[in-house]
């Protein structure tokens, strides 16, 4: 008996509802349910699609600006508009719920965020001037976080600016560099967490590192929402003269585990290792020399396997009489800071220079210094150091002098002190270091040497030494 023919196409599986597996000429045809369906989606992390000619209801529009082509994509609302500040005319977004207007930018939410004592929770009022790209955890808290008095917030979303921190204006800086270049502008999230603590390892432990902490998970949460990925470019350090152990040792040993705390705390949010920015602390108008000062010399070559960089000596920022920065300080600073962070993020390095060694020759006193290039004492002596340039003698048993500074003509990267004679005693040669207590707007331990980089604000100055004179 002959076989039947197998048909073009049929059914072999059917429900009470309907078809659900059959077939044709093509081969298998599957019927799922939408349930299935929502449910490979969520296992692939697919977004539902609209059905075709849908159209999701607006929501209320911001009122008084200048905007066009709204739509809406999910929970947010997206608009072309022409708001004030340097962002211009370009793609915004809201949430539909409300909150801040964001610009709209390519690639991951990125952060510039600090840590310190009290005098790094300050900011200068007003906006950004990329007020849309430069946005805080939407806690209510500003940029200048908790001040160490109570608990950050679980938050998703962000907020704009009140006032601009140091951090503010670093993510700003950057900005204006990438739109000089014409480059991608991201949002930066900013956040400094301060509290009283009394040395570095506390600070490691106490209120400003558990906000900090809180601060990572909301940038992640804040991301998370955007969909797209989150980035830390810089943590910036801000803690020298607050530390009271008295022991240079323990404040680099304190420095580091605060270091290590805040690598792990990213680290549990999926965030990669940060590049870690700092000024060196010269001082105040009074204060200067102590064992803080003298810890970062410690730090400064041993950080353990943590990428720190120091941007510049404090003396490059105007302070006022209690050793804040002024306005003007902060935004010195931040154009600093964010140089730094470019140079690295741009796989070069960062390096202030530094007088390694002082030996006595016949010509005088011999500093030999590392740098990136050969050396300059700036003519222009910006923040009034005098004819030494910030150079000194001390433990001097003999009355020798140092009657002047030059750079050795055979070698840019030496210093050449002259003296008015040999000198005696255990001498050492200091620079922008234990100076006498001055008035002005920089601190009292000021120098004028820099490398031979750079123009305006932008110098790599050097950093402040204490060196015992060798060769006698």
């Amino acid at each position: 008996m002959a076989e039947k023919p197998i048909p073009p196409e049929g059914v072999i599986i059917r429900a009470e509802n309907g078809d659900v597996i059959g077939y044709d000429e093509t081969g298998l045809v599957l019927r799922l349910s939408d349930k299935v369906i929502a449910d490979i989606a969520a296992r692939l992390e697919l977004k539902p699609q609209a059905v075709v000619g849908e159209t999701l209801p607006l929501p209320d529009l911001p009122e008084g600006i200048d905007l066009w082509a709204p739509r809406r994509e999910g929970d947010w609302l997206f608009f072309q508009a022409n708001l004030p500040g340097a962002d211009s005319a370009r793609g915004y977004r809201r949430h539909v719920s409300g909150g801040a207007v964001i610009a709209e930018a390519r690639g991951p939410l990125m952060a510039v965020l600090g840590i310190g004592g009290a005098r790094a929770g300050l900011g200068s009022p007003g906006p950004a001037r990329f007020r849309w790209h430069v946005l805080t955890p939407g806690d209510d808290i500003g940029a200048v976080g908790m001040g160490g008095e109570g608990e950050a917030v679980a938050t998703a979303e962000l907020e704009p600016l009140r006032e601009l921190t140091v951090e503010a204006l670093v993510a700003d800086e950057l900005l204006a560099r990438r739109r000089v270049a014409h480059q991608p502008l991201p949002v930066l999230v900013v956040r400094t967490e301060t509290d009283t603590a009394a040395t570095a390892h506390d600070l490691g432990t106490e209120a400003a590192m558990a906000n900090l902490d809180q601060c990572f998970a909301n940038l992640v949460a804040a991301s998370a929402r955007l969909g797209v990925g989150a980035q830390v470019l810089a943590v910036v350090l801000d803690y020298t003269l607050e530390d009271l152990t008295g022991d240079a040792t323990a404040y680099r040993d304190g420095m580091i585990a605060l270091m290590e705390r805040i690598t792990r705390g990213m680290a549990r949010q999926g965030l990669a290792r940060p590049v870690f920015l700092s000024a060196f602390d010269c001082g105040t108008l009074s204060v200067t020399r102590g064992p803080g000062l003298e810890g970062q010399w410690e730090l400064s070559w041993n950080h353990g396997d943590h990428q720190l960089v120091f941007a510049a000596p404090s003396y490059a920022f105007r302070i006022d009489d209690t050793g804040r920065l002024t306005d003007e300080g902060r935004a010195e600073k931040a154009v600093l800071l964010a140089e730094a962070l470019l140079a690295v993020q741009g796989g070069g390095r960062w390096l202030c220079p530094v007088i390694q060694l002082a030996e006595w020759s016949e010509g005088g006193i011999r500093l030999i210094c590392e740098a990136q290039e050969g050396l300059v004492i700036d003519g222009g002596d910006p923040f009034v150091a005098g004819k030494l340039a910030g150079f000194a003698l001390d433990g001097v048993t003999n009355g020798a002098r140092i009657t002047g500074v030059g750079i050795d003509k055979d070698d840019a990267k030496v210093v050449v002190l002259k003296c008015s004679k040999r000198p005696e005693g255990e001498v050492f040669v200091t620079y922008a270091h234990a100076s006498a207590p001055g008035d002005g707007p920089y601190p009292a331990n000021r120098g004028a040497l820099r490398g031979d980089f750079g123009e305006g604000a932008v110098r790599r100055w050097a950093l402040p030494a204490r060196l015992k004179l060798t060769g006698l």
